[in-house]
């Protein structure tokens, strides 16, 4: 029997090739390459300004590379437009606790783009927001402010929020800073739960080394300056096509 490898029969989804970026003259990322496939969960561990959340938000085309090339599911970053294709939960000190919306308008809001923003929400798009919701355990909070929320039901609606449209590449920038040890770690499950059990690929930033490592490994695939990249696997290798050698001599 041949055993594939996986790195063939697994596309990448992020590619960065000799990234670089600078903020105010001072060198962020240098010539940074690194690719993530398919179903990989990538967690990102750094110190304070190494610069990983700069990293995501070039990925997901909110900061342009100062240098490089930037790859989303094999296009380059300037000419993707597939971008419900990927979910971005961003650090929590982005968001305005004062915003006045519920946890529905929050959730609904991930399906909004320049072309259906002052559209009408559709019973599918309502659907839409309402599984989304049922998965992160907060429909019972749906008509409630967001402001209003503990920290870790906020993340589960933006969590909710980024999936609404079934993403392939969920991006999380330190989705568990500011909540308590007991949420931390039950949020971590939910999400390395959705790893195993859905096709989906990971990329997250976290500052809590311990859990990164209990599911990642100890060991970091690369390093960037300050930046180290833990990566697991969940290939499945009977969905890759294994060659017919004896056809293939025929």
């Amino acid at each position: 029997m041949i055993t594939p490898n996986l790195d063939d029969c697994h596309q990448p989804v992020v590619e960065l090739e000799n990234v670089s970026f600078s903020y105010r003259g001072q060198q962020v990322i240098s010539g940074l390459s690194f690719s993530v496939k398919e179903r990989d969960f990538v967690g990102i561990i750094g110190s304070n300004g190494a610069g990983k959340s700069t990293l995501l938000r070039m990925i997901v085309g909110l900061l342009p590379a100062g240098a490089g090339d930037i790859r989303l599911f094999g296009q380059p970053i300037r000419k993707f437009k597939d971008w419900e294709r990927v979910g971005y939960v961003p650090q929590k000190n982005a968001f305005n606790p004062l915003f006045p919306a519920t946890v529905r308008e929050v959730v609904l809001s991930g399906l909004y783009n320049n072309k259906t923003l002052f559209r009408r929400v559709s019973k599918s798009q309502q659907q839409k927001c309402d599984d989304a919701m049922e998965v992160m355990g907060i429909e019972s909070i749906a008509g409630k402010r967001i402001g209003e929320l503990s920290g870790g039901q906020q993340q589960r609606a933006f969590l909710a929020r980024a999936m609404i449209n079934h993403p392939d590449l969920l991006i999380l920038d330190e989705p568990t800073v500011g909540i308590d040890a007991k949420t931390q770690a039950d949020f971590f499950e939910l999400v390395t739960h959705m790893h195993q059990h859905h096709h989906m690929t990971f990329l997250m930033v976290s500052h809590d080394m311990g859990m990164v490592e209990n599911y990642l490994g100890k060991e970091p695939k690369q390093q960037n300056g300050s930046i180290h990249f833990y990566v697991r696997h969940s290939h499945d290798v009977q969905n890759c096509e294994v060659p017919d050698l004896q056809h293939s001599l025929s």
